[in-house]
């Protein structure tokens, strides 16, 4: 890239950067009105007059009795006055205004920089994609959000709860990414495609245990088996094919059983921890470029910071008080956020081990070396 071709991207990177904060912003938002139980509060999809939340007392009692028609309310919080309902009500639309205001930071840089012309051909199909993922994001949540509203379902669908987060992964992921590709020189990647196909590995095991986390989260799975290291007295998920008044067959058990779920979410943060470890202090032949030194060592302090958070939110998911901000919640937000920062971090190294076998001599090593 030329000094004028980085003069000129160094604006639309920026702006990425931004929108990569605004994302991670938006899902802790996401995980504060999950676990505030606040994601079924509004009952309607309006993604324009919707921005606006109601005004009067008669459009909030009107907005409260809504609420009162679903299952949730009916079953959970059927002690709830109008001020409680408020509260949980401000979460729900937090986080959907902070939507809209992602949508409104990306479009008008977006259209600035197209009247400056500063993009170039090969930017325009991920720009586009960029959008579509946007938009699809937002169908998805309020898909989410249909499948508890109802007079049968508590919450919304745990299978749902976790497309939704793993989407906003991957549009959390496709702009670093896009901003890595503007602001990283050609110099500071290197060539080790052994070590590259170990990470996307790594990378691979981290998404689905993300997925189980959303499923954890969905199926209040914590408190089902709050001991640790043990699983309420043993290692394995006990008998996880009836739990409460439900039956579960072993294929159901793998995404619906709360304490099969919670078995496999542990155990592949083991496995995840272990990998990551022997990858960090894995033999590794050449200094390699300044970036991939710093950043080859955010993954292991990541995951050892995540699997103890993730510890401690299962030993205080007892103390749970409902409708109080207490150590659980805190702990269960800082796991969440403490993911996304690791799954950005092997992204990151994932970036850095260039494909091709085209760098400069002090990045170019052993092809055969992790």
């Amino acid at each position: 890239m030329s000094k004028l071709q980085a003069s000129r991207s160094k604006p639309i990177a920026i702006w990425l950067l931004v929108g990569v904060f605004m994302i991670i912003i938006q899902i802790i938002l996401g995980g504060i009105t999950r676990l505030t139980d606040s994601g079924l509060s509004i009952t309607e999809w309006k993604p324009i007059l919707g921005a606006v939340p109601p005004t009067s007392e008669q459009q909030w009692q009107q907005a409260f009795e809504q609420y009162k028609q679903i299952a949730q309310y009916k079953n959970l919080h059927f002690y709830f006055t109008l001020s409680d309902f408020k509260s949980i009500y401000f979460w729900e639309w937090m986080h959907r205004l902070w939507g809209r205001v992602i949508g409104i930071v990306f479009l008008i840089p977006f259209l600035i920089f197209l009247i400056e012309k500063r993009f170039s051909k090969e930017m325009i199909r991920p720009m586009v994609i960029l959008f579509l993922l946007g938009g699809l994001q937002g169908l998805i949540g309020w898909l989410m959000v249909k499948s508890g509203l109802n007079d049968e379902n508590l919450y919304v669908s745990h299978i749902r709860l976790a497309i939704h987060f793993i989407a906003a992964l991957g549009l959390l992921v496709y702009t670093f990414w896009f901003a890595l590709q503007l602001l990283t020189p050609a110099q500071q990647r290197v060539y080790r495609p052994a070590s590259r196909s170990f990470v996307s590995a790594l990378i691979v095991i981290l998404v689905i245990q993300l997925i189980y986390g959303a499923f954890m989260a969905g199926l209040k799975a914590a408190p089902a088996a709050p001991t640790w290291p043990d699983i309420n007295g043993s290692y394995g998920p006990g008998a996880y094919q009836h739990f409460g008044e439900r039956s579960y067959s072993f294929a159901s058990a793998l995404v619906n059983s709360p304490l099969m779920v919670h078995f496999i979410h542990r155990n592949l943060a083991y496995l995840l921890t272990l990998l990551i470890v022997v990858w960090s202090f894995a033999r590794q032949q050449g200094t390699g470029s300044s970036a991939y030194r710093k950043v080859r060592w955010l993954p292991l302090i990541l995951v050892l910071v995540q699997v103890t958070l993730g510890v401690v939110t299962v030993l205080t998911s007892p103390h749970r008080i409902p409708q109080k901000w207490g150590a659980f919640e805190w702990n269960a937000q800082l796991h969440q956020f403490t993911a996304m920062l690791l799954l950005l971090s092997l992204v990151w190294v994932f970036f850095l081990l260039n494909r091709k076998g085209n760098t400069n001599s002090a990045g170019s090593i052993d092809p055969h070396v992790i």
